[in-house]
Protein backbone atom coordinates (compact mmCIF):
# COMPACT_ATOMS: atom_id res chain seq x y z
CA UNK A 1 0.00 0.00 0.00
CA UNK A 2 1.36 3.19 -1.19
CA UNK A 3 1.28 6.10 1.92
CA UNK A 4 3.34 9.36 2.30
CA UNK A 5 4.70 10.37 5.69
CA UNK A 6 3.64 13.99 6.19
CA UNK A 7 6.07 16.47 6.93
CA UNK A 8 4.86 17.17 9.62
CA UNK A 9 4.01 13.83 11.00
CA UNK A 10 8.29 13.51 10.03
CA UNK A 11 9.00 16.48 12.22
CA UNK A 12 7.51 15.02 15.46
CA UNK A 13 9.78 11.57 14.77
CA UNK A 14 12.94 12.55 12.97
CA UNK A 15 13.11 16.41 13.75
CA UNK A 16 13.28 17.83 10.68
CA UNK A 17 14.08 21.00 10.16
CA UNK A 18 10.84 23.34 10.09
CA UNK A 19 12.26 25.24 7.03
CA UNK A 20 12.74 22.46 4.38
CA UNK A 21 15.52 22.68 2.25
CA UNK A 22 13.35 23.57 -1.09
CA UNK A 23 15.84 24.09 -5.03
CA UNK A 24 13.85 25.32 -7.89
CA UNK A 25 16.36 23.64 -10.49
CA UNK A 26 16.02 25.49 -13.30
CA UNK A 27 14.65 29.01 -12.07
CA UNK A 28 15.57 31.21 -15.01
CA UNK A 29 12.87 28.78 -16.95
CA UNK A 30 10.14 31.19 -15.01
CA UNK A 31 12.12 33.72 -14.29
CA UNK A 32 13.70 34.67 -17.18
CA UNK A 33 13.30 38.57 -16.98
CA UNK A 34 13.99 38.55 -13.92
CA UNK A 35 10.58 39.97 -13.06
CA UNK A 36 9.07 37.24 -10.47
CA UNK A 37 8.58 37.58 -6.92
CA UNK A 38 9.61 34.57 -4.62
CA UNK A 39 9.36 35.93 -1.55
CA UNK A 40 6.03 33.68 -0.16
CA UNK A 41 8.47 30.80 -1.20
CA UNK A 42 11.26 32.19 1.08
CA UNK A 43 9.71 33.41 3.53
CA UNK A 44 8.16 29.33 3.37
CA UNK A 45 11.48 27.26 3.57
CA UNK A 46 15.22 27.73 2.98
CA UNK A 47 15.14 28.61 -0.89
CA UNK A 48 17.70 27.94 -3.47
CA UNK A 49 17.26 29.15 -7.23
CA UNK A 50 19.42 27.31 -9.43
CA UNK A 51 19.70 29.93 -11.96
CA UNK A 52 19.75 28.16 -15.55
CA UNK A 53 17.04 27.52 -18.22
CA UNK A 54 17.88 23.60 -19.14
CA UNK A 55 19.86 21.25 -16.59
CA UNK A 56 20.93 18.59 -18.70
CA UNK A 57 24.03 17.26 -16.93
CA UNK A 58 23.48 14.23 -14.77
CA UNK A 59 26.08 15.30 -12.25
CA UNK A 60 24.96 18.91 -11.91
CA UNK A 61 21.56 17.47 -11.31
CA UNK A 62 22.25 15.40 -8.36
CA UNK A 63 25.17 18.20 -6.83
CA UNK A 64 21.99 20.78 -6.86
CA UNK A 65 19.34 18.53 -4.80
CA UNK A 66 22.32 17.57 -2.02
CA UNK A 67 20.25 17.93 1.48
CA UNK A 68 17.11 19.35 -0.42
CA UNK A 69 13.79 17.77 0.52
CA UNK A 70 11.71 19.38 -1.98
CA UNK A 71 12.49 19.78 -5.66
CA UNK A 72 10.79 22.37 -7.86
CA UNK A 73 11.18 22.09 -11.76
CA UNK A 74 9.39 23.66 -14.75
CA UNK A 75 9.12 21.46 -17.62
CA UNK A 76 12.84 19.97 -17.34
CA UNK A 77 13.15 16.12 -18.20
CA UNK A 78 14.06 14.32 -15.05
CA UNK A 79 14.61 10.39 -15.94
CA UNK A 80 13.64 7.37 -13.49
CA UNK A 81 17.53 6.66 -13.89
CA UNK A 82 18.68 10.20 -12.43
CA UNK A 83 15.57 10.20 -9.95
CA UNK A 84 17.17 6.85 -8.70
CA UNK A 85 19.88 8.47 -7.42
CA UNK A 86 18.11 11.61 -5.63
CA UNK A 87 19.68 11.42 -1.78
CA UNK A 88 16.71 10.40 0.89
CA UNK A 89 15.96 13.69 1.55
CA UNK A 90 13.73 14.36 -1.33
CA UNK A 91 10.27 13.99 -0.70
CA UNK A 92 8.27 16.24 -2.92
CA UNK A 93 8.66 17.24 -6.38
CA UNK A 94 6.78 19.95 -7.74
CA UNK A 95 6.23 20.62 -11.33
CA UNK A 96 5.82 24.14 -11.68
CA UNK A 97 3.02 23.94 -14.17
CA UNK A 98 0.51 21.88 -15.89
CA UNK A 99 1.97 19.02 -17.42
CA UNK A 100 4.00 16.48 -15.50
CA UNK A 101 4.94 14.00 -18.03
CA UNK A 102 8.64 15.30 -17.48
CA UNK A 103 8.47 13.74 -14.03
CA UNK A 104 9.19 9.68 -12.64
CA UNK A 105 5.55 9.57 -11.58
CA UNK A 106 6.10 5.53 -10.89
CA UNK A 107 9.61 5.94 -9.44
CA UNK A 108 8.06 9.02 -7.11
CA UNK A 109 5.55 6.76 -5.71
CA UNK A 110 7.76 3.70 -5.19
CA UNK A 111 10.02 5.73 -3.12
CA UNK A 112 7.25 7.23 -1.63
CA UNK A 113 7.91 10.96 -2.98
CA UNK A 114 5.25 13.21 -3.17
CA UNK A 115 4.35 14.65 -6.97
CA UNK A 116 2.70 17.53 -7.22
CA UNK A 117 1.37 19.93 -9.83
CA UNK A 118 -0.21 23.38 -10.63
CA UNK A 119 -2.85 22.52 -12.75
CA UNK A 120 -4.85 25.84 -13.09
CA UNK A 121 -2.62 28.75 -13.32
CA UNK A 122 -2.49 29.21 -16.96
CA UNK A 123 -6.04 28.08 -17.75
CA UNK A 124 -7.01 32.09 -19.22
CA UNK A 125 -3.57 32.39 -20.75
CA UNK A 126 -3.38 29.71 -22.78
CA UNK A 127 -7.34 30.12 -23.53
CA UNK A 128 -6.54 33.10 -25.00
CA UNK A 129 -3.60 32.20 -27.19
CA UNK A 130 -6.18 29.92 -29.02
CA UNK A 131 -8.27 32.88 -29.14
CA UNK A 132 -5.42 34.63 -31.02
CA UNK A 133 -4.92 32.29 -33.39
CA UNK A 134 -8.35 31.90 -34.40
CA UNK A 135 -8.79 35.83 -34.45
CA UNK A 136 -6.10 36.28 -36.55
CA UNK A 137 -6.65 33.21 -39.02
CA UNK A 138 -10.68 34.46 -39.65
CA UNK A 139 -8.80 37.76 -41.17
CA UNK A 140 -5.74 36.51 -42.75
CA UNK A 141 -4.16 39.06 -40.04
CA UNK A 142 -0.61 37.26 -40.22
CA UNK A 143 -0.65 36.45 -44.18
CA UNK A 144 -1.33 40.27 -44.42
CA UNK A 145 1.60 41.24 -42.39
CA UNK A 146 3.73 38.75 -44.06
CA UNK A 147 3.00 40.91 -46.99
CA UNK A 148 3.69 44.34 -45.82
CA UNK A 149 6.86 42.97 -44.09
CA UNK A 150 7.56 41.55 -47.92
CA UNK A 151 7.07 45.95 -49.23
CA UNK A 152 3.77 44.16 -50.46
CA UNK A 153 0.84 46.72 -50.04
CA UNK A 154 -1.65 45.93 -52.58
CA UNK A 155 -4.09 45.30 -50.24
CA UNK A 156 -4.32 48.80 -49.35
CA UNK A 157 -3.77 49.92 -53.02
CA UNK A 158 -6.02 47.38 -54.78
CA UNK A 159 -8.78 44.54 -54.02
CA UNK A 160 -8.47 42.71 -51.09
CA UNK A 161 -6.53 39.30 -51.63
CA UNK A 162 -6.92 37.25 -48.50
CA UNK A 163 -9.72 35.51 -47.48
CA UNK A 164 -11.72 36.71 -44.61
CA UNK A 165 -14.84 35.10 -42.10
CA UNK A 166 -16.85 36.06 -39.47
CA UNK A 167 -16.47 33.58 -36.93
CA UNK A 168 -20.45 33.42 -35.98
CA UNK A 169 -21.87 30.59 -37.07
CA UNK A 170 -18.33 28.43 -37.45
CA UNK A 171 -17.50 25.21 -35.96
CA UNK A 172 -14.70 24.66 -33.66
CA UNK A 173 -13.57 21.38 -32.55
CA UNK A 174 -11.55 20.76 -29.77
CA UNK A 175 -10.03 17.96 -28.78
CA UNK A 176 -9.70 17.15 -25.01
CA UNK A 177 -12.43 20.54 -24.95
CA UNK A 178 -13.69 19.04 -21.60
CA UNK A 179 -11.06 19.99 -19.40
CA UNK A 180 -10.31 23.26 -17.73
CA UNK A 181 -8.31 25.06 -20.77
CA UNK A 182 -11.24 23.55 -23.33
CA UNK A 183 -14.21 24.52 -21.44
CA UNK A 184 -12.23 28.24 -21.26
CA UNK A 185 -12.06 28.12 -25.00
CA UNK A 186 -15.55 27.10 -25.51
CA UNK A 187 -17.40 29.73 -23.51
CA UNK A 188 -15.30 32.57 -25.30
CA UNK A 189 -16.42 30.58 -28.71
CA UNK A 190 -19.95 30.69 -27.57
CA UNK A 191 -19.41 34.30 -26.71
CA UNK A 192 -18.69 34.86 -30.63
CA UNK A 193 -21.50 33.24 -31.57
CA UNK A 194 -19.65 29.99 -32.62
CA UNK A 195 -20.59 26.52 -32.57
CA UNK A 196 -18.70 23.82 -30.76
CA UNK A 197 -17.45 20.48 -31.15
CA UNK A 198 -16.32 18.58 -27.91
CA UNK A 199 -14.39 15.02 -28.10
CA UNK A 200 -15.03 12.94 -25.41
CA UNK A 201 -13.99 9.46 -24.52
CA UNK A 202 -17.54 8.89 -22.97
CA UNK A 203 -19.19 10.42 -25.61
CA UNK A 204 -21.05 12.89 -22.91
CA UNK A 205 -20.10 15.53 -20.71
CA UNK A 206 -20.70 14.77 -16.84
CA UNK A 207 -24.16 16.64 -16.09
CA UNK A 208 -22.50 18.71 -13.67
CA UNK A 209 -20.32 20.34 -16.40
CA UNK A 210 -21.05 23.90 -17.59
CA UNK A 211 -21.28 22.95 -21.07
CA UNK A 212 -23.28 19.76 -20.59
CA UNK A 213 -26.46 20.28 -21.98
CA UNK A 214 -25.73 23.79 -24.14
CA UNK A 215 -27.72 23.75 -27.29
CA UNK A 216 -24.71 25.02 -29.43
CA UNK A 217 -22.51 22.70 -28.07
CA UNK A 218 -22.33 18.81 -29.43
CA UNK A 219 -20.30 16.36 -27.78
CA UNK A 220 -18.85 13.15 -30.05
CA UNK A 221 -17.11 9.78 -28.72
CA UNK A 222 -14.99 9.60 -31.98
CA UNK A 223 -12.82 12.55 -33.95
CA UNK A 224 -13.87 11.57 -37.13
CA UNK A 225 -16.93 13.88 -37.51
CA UNK A 226 -15.18 16.79 -34.96
CA UNK A 227 -12.43 16.65 -37.72
CA UNK A 228 -14.76 16.43 -40.88
CA UNK A 229 -17.28 19.70 -39.44
CA UNK A 230 -15.06 21.67 -37.98
CA UNK A 231 -13.59 24.95 -39.66
CA UNK A 232 -11.01 25.48 -36.89
CA UNK A 233 -9.81 22.28 -34.88
CA UNK A 234 -8.07 23.31 -31.56
CA UNK A 235 -5.85 20.57 -29.29
CA UNK A 236 -6.38 20.74 -25.33
CA UNK A 237 -5.57 17.18 -24.01
CA UNK A 238 -2.50 16.41 -21.75
CA UNK A 239 0.36 14.79 -23.01
CA UNK A 240 0.54 10.78 -21.92
CA UNK A 241 0.56 7.26 -23.20
CA UNK A 242 -2.39 7.54 -25.52
CA UNK A 243 -2.61 11.20 -27.17
CA UNK A 244 1.11 10.91 -27.74
CA UNK A 245 1.75 11.25 -31.37
CA UNK A 246 -2.10 10.47 -31.90
CA UNK A 247 -2.74 13.16 -34.32
CA UNK A 248 -1.17 12.96 -37.90
CA UNK A 249 -2.31 12.52 -41.45
CA UNK A 250 -5.27 10.33 -40.70
CA UNK A 251 -6.56 12.94 -38.71
CA UNK A 252 -5.64 15.80 -41.30
CA UNK A 253 -6.91 14.06 -44.48
CA UNK A 254 -10.43 14.48 -42.30
CA UNK A 255 -10.15 18.46 -42.18
CA UNK A 256 -11.84 20.45 -44.42
CA UNK A 257 -9.37 22.10 -46.89
CA UNK A 258 -9.75 25.49 -45.28
CA UNK A 259 -10.28 24.04 -42.10
CA UNK A 260 -6.79 25.59 -39.42
CA UNK A 261 -5.38 23.66 -36.70
CA UNK A 262 -4.13 25.37 -33.28
CA UNK A 263 -1.81 23.75 -30.96
CA UNK A 264 -1.55 25.20 -27.72
CA UNK A 265 -1.53 22.05 -25.26
CA UNK A 266 1.91 19.91 -26.27
CA UNK A 267 3.52 19.26 -29.10
CA UNK A 268 4.55 15.60 -29.27
CA UNK A 269 0.54 14.95 -29.69
CA UNK A 270 0.92 15.88 -33.24
CA UNK A 271 3.31 13.19 -35.55
CA UNK A 272 5.23 16.45 -36.40
CA UNK A 273 6.65 14.90 -39.67
CA UNK A 274 3.46 14.06 -40.64
CA UNK A 275 1.86 17.06 -40.20
CA UNK A 276 4.89 19.08 -42.37
CA UNK A 277 3.97 16.48 -44.67
CA UNK A 278 -0.04 17.41 -45.23
CA UNK A 279 0.63 21.39 -45.11
CA UNK A 280 3.14 21.12 -47.62
CA UNK A 281 0.37 19.19 -49.50
CA UNK A 282 -1.99 21.70 -48.71
CA UNK A 283 -4.33 19.25 -46.56
CA UNK A 284 -5.75 21.81 -44.35
CA UNK A 285 -5.19 25.76 -44.76
CA UNK A 286 -2.36 26.01 -42.04
CA UNK A 287 -1.38 25.70 -38.63
CA UNK A 288 -1.01 28.08 -34.83
CA UNK A 289 1.31 25.75 -33.45
CA UNK A 290 2.12 27.57 -29.94
CA UNK A 291 3.92 24.06 -29.33
CA UNK A 292 6.10 21.84 -30.83
CA UNK A 293 7.65 18.13 -30.08
CA UNK A 294 10.93 20.13 -29.50
CA UNK A 295 10.91 23.56 -28.35
CA UNK A 296 12.57 25.31 -30.57
CA UNK A 297 12.36 23.38 -33.59
CA UNK A 298 15.33 22.09 -34.58
CA UNK A 299 17.38 24.73 -37.00
CA UNK A 300 16.41 22.45 -39.87
CA UNK A 301 12.88 21.63 -39.19
CA UNK A 302 10.58 22.46 -41.92
CA UNK A 303 7.90 24.26 -39.47
CA UNK A 304 10.39 27.62 -39.42
CA UNK A 305 9.77 28.13 -43.33
CA UNK A 306 6.45 26.71 -44.42
CA UNK A 307 4.01 29.47 -45.53
CA UNK A 308 0.85 28.12 -43.73
CA UNK A 309 2.54 27.18 -40.21
CA UNK A 310 2.70 30.41 -37.88
CA UNK A 311 5.21 29.47 -34.63
CA UNK A 312 4.98 31.36 -30.88
CA UNK A 313 7.93 30.13 -28.47
CA UNK A 314 5.32 28.56 -25.92
CA UNK A 315 3.93 31.75 -24.95
CA UNK A 316 0.48 30.75 -23.37
CA UNK A 317 1.92 30.74 -20.13
CA UNK A 318 4.80 33.29 -20.63
CA UNK A 319 2.82 36.37 -19.25
CA UNK A 320 4.32 38.05 -16.33
CA UNK A 321 0.52 37.44 -14.47
CA UNK A 322 0.80 33.91 -15.11
CA UNK A 323 4.31 33.07 -14.43
CA UNK A 324 3.85 35.31 -11.11
CA UNK A 325 0.61 32.64 -10.38
CA UNK A 326 2.58 29.76 -11.27
CA UNK A 327 4.75 30.56 -8.10
CA UNK A 328 2.54 31.55 -5.74
CA UNK A 329 0.44 28.47 -6.40
CA UNK A 330 3.36 26.50 -5.86
CA UNK A 331 3.93 27.88 -2.68
CA UNK A 332 0.58 26.71 -2.09
CA UNK A 333 1.41 23.67 -2.47
CA UNK A 334 5.00 23.12 -0.24
CA UNK A 335 2.69 25.53 2.51
CA UNK A 336 0.30 22.43 2.39
CA UNK A 337 2.76 20.24 2.64
CA UNK A 338 4.36 22.00 5.59
CA UNK A 339 1.17 22.36 7.34
CA UNK A 340 -0.32 18.46 6.24
CA UNK A 341 -0.65 16.25 9.26
CA UNK A 342 -2.63 13.78 7.01
CA UNK A 343 -2.36 12.63 3.16
CA UNK A 344 -5.87 14.24 2.25
CA UNK A 345 -4.67 17.83 3.22
CA UNK A 346 -2.06 18.20 0.26
CA UNK A 347 -3.34 19.84 -2.76
CA UNK A 348 -2.52 18.70 -6.36
CA UNK A 349 -0.69 15.64 -5.80
CA UNK A 350 -0.78 13.61 -8.84
CA UNK A 351 0.66 10.19 -7.53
Amino acid sequence: MFRITTRRMMSAVSGLPKRPVTVFLNASRLDYDGKLDFSRLESLCDFRRHNVDKVTDRQEMLDQVQGAEIVITKEMPVSKDIFMDFPNTVKLLCEAGTGYNNLPIQAARERGVLVCNVPTYSTEAVAHMAITYLMNFSVSMFDQQRMLQDGDRSNFTGPFTLPLMELGGKKIGLIGGGGMIGGKVADICLALGMNVIISSRAGKLPETHHLANHEQVKVVKDLEPLLQESDFVSIHCPLNDETRRSFGLKELKLMKPTAFLINTSRGAICREEELIEGLKAGLIAGAGLDVTTTEPPPADSELWDLPNVWLSPHTGWRRIETRQRLVDMTADSIEAYCNATKEDEMVNVVN
